[in-house]
């Protein structure tokens, strides 16, 4: 399902470069610098209550570690071959977590975001998709919404089907959806559920998908092998969502091969993540310390240059200047 359209900008779990993460300023304020879209991570809760966080592990995003009444929540989980300490969403019930505050995640990185901490309480999906519509009208624009299921594997194996749950959340929302997932076995249970979406595969850079990786062991493909067979993708899904590390290459500033064999394929194609910080910028477009701006407009135009369908940016306001200068 191609589209027509000049490229989305999606405020990055809202404008996570200027206020913490999934957070309701931060969501107010991506559509206020002119995105088109938010992106939300969701997860669940115990009790099913479908919450936004960065992963279900939640120390580093909210004051959990800080709070006495949940030390014991503390735990080690495993998962195939991941194993993790912390705390988790699904430990907790939405009554308990909604008295959690949500905290910088790059505190070093973004110490003006991480003054915001503790002000801010963990949203939920359903107050997000309230707060588009309103928003919508506030700047008289239809807004968007890409929706990315995090982990549903796991959360299908405690009793948290996350593809149900997340379908039957966004059955009336009325903007331009998208659902995208790094995991291709949730993304078709949402459309055989019958959501109209469009569905986005997102591929890392390197590795191979934990859906595949569950029910294939050593015979599953890796990310990079999926993206040799692009038609095959094209016949189960209507975008894919590459590390922009693929696009630009080290010893290139830009490259647009993956993005026209895509198009050809029928395949939408979208990049993450644009952040201005030279801890994340692409080496050719570093200039100073880690935490200072490099040279982010350079970056930003080589990714558009390729013929992207859309970005994701930490910083919505630099995306939409560069694409608007185009």
């Amino acid at each position: 399902m191609m589209q027509s359209r000049r490229p989305w900008v999606i405020g990055h779990r809202g404008a996570s470069g200027y206020r913490p993460e999934h957070t309701r300023a931060a969501y107010e304020l991506a559509f206020a610098l002119g995105a088109d879209a938010v992106e939300p991570d969701i997860v669940a809760t115990k009790d099913g209550v479908l919450v936004l966080r960065h992963e279900n592990e939640i120390s580093g995003t909210t004051d959990v570690a800080r709070r006495p009444e949940f030390a014991d929540r503390r735990t080690t989980k495993r998962f195939g071959s991941v194993s993790m300490t912390g705390w988790f969403t699904e430990d907790f019930t939405w009554e308990e977590l909604s008295t959690l505050r949500a905290v910088e995640r790059l505190p070093d990185i973004r110490p003006s975001s991480a003054t915001f901490g503790g002000r801010y309480p963990i949203l939920r999906l359903d107050e997000l998709l309230q707060l588009i519509g309103e928003a919508s009208e506030r700047h008289g624009r239809a807004l968007g919404l890409v929706a990315e299921i995090k982990h549903a594997a796991y959360f299908d194996s405690i009793g948290l089907p996350l593809g149900e749950l997340v379908t039957d959340a966004l059955a009336r929302f009325p903007g331009r959806l998208v659902v995208e997932s790094f995991e291709e076995t949730v993304l078709g249970e949402v459309r055989q559920r019958g959501l109209d979406a469009e569905l986005v595969y997102l591929l890392e850079a390197k590795g191979t998908a934990p859906d595949l990786a569950m029910s294939l062991g050593s015979a599953a493909p890796d990310y990079t092998a999926q993206l040799e067979d692009l038609d095959a993708l094209a016949a189960r899904v209507d975008g894919i969502s590459v590390d922009k590390g693929r696009l630009l290459k080290p010893d290139a500033r830009t490259g647009a091969e993956l993005v026209d064999r895509a198009h050809r394929a029928g395949l939408q194609v979208f990049t993450w993540t644009l952040r201005p910080e030279n801890k994340f910028l692409t080496k050719p477009f570093r200039a100073g310390d880690t935490a200072q701006w490099g040279e982010w407009r350079d970056e930003f135009e080589s990714v558009f240059a390729t013929g992207v369908d859309g970005v994701f940016a930490d910083h919505p306001d630099l995306a939409v200047s560069v694409r608007d200068e185009r």
